[in-house]
């Protein structure tokens, strides 16, 4: 039986720190890209379309640091580096993938609350 919210939470001073490195928005896309397949830095860059040069270069290295990628230099004309998945990251392919098809399916009702709230506390 999975811990319960209460015990989860009491764990927090731990679990947090953990948390802010991998659960950014760009860390949790990237891994989902990076599951289906080892890419280049510009295949990465073109599917996260409009994430930034700098964004992706600093989530790139967190997640590498955090052992849950693998970056191979590949060295050709011009040199070229691949990222990978790593058996560490892997374990996270199965949340990552229910958040994102949780995000595409209620996505639409979000914004419907975002504006309902807005109509209710922000006069037009």
């Amino acid at each position: 039986m999975p811990d319960s919210p209460e015990k989860i939470l009491s764990d927090i001073n731990a679990t947090r720190p953990i948390l802010e490195q991998i659960a950014n928005k760009w860390s949790v896309l990237i891994l989902c890209v990076l599951c289906t397949e080892p890419s280049r830095f510009n295949a990465i860059k073109r599917r996260l379309d409009p994430i930034t040069h700098k964004a992706l270069t600093e989530a790139l290295r967190r997640l590498e640091r955090n052992g849950l990628i693998h970056r191979r230099v590949i060295t050709s004309s011009p040199v070229a580096v691949e990222y990978s998945i790593t058996p560490l990251g892997r374990t996270l392919q199965h949340p990552f993938t229910a958040l994102v098809a949780w995000s595409t399916a209620h996505g639409s009702r979000l914004a419907e609350a975002q504006k309902e709230y807005d109509e209710r506390v922000i006069p037009v």
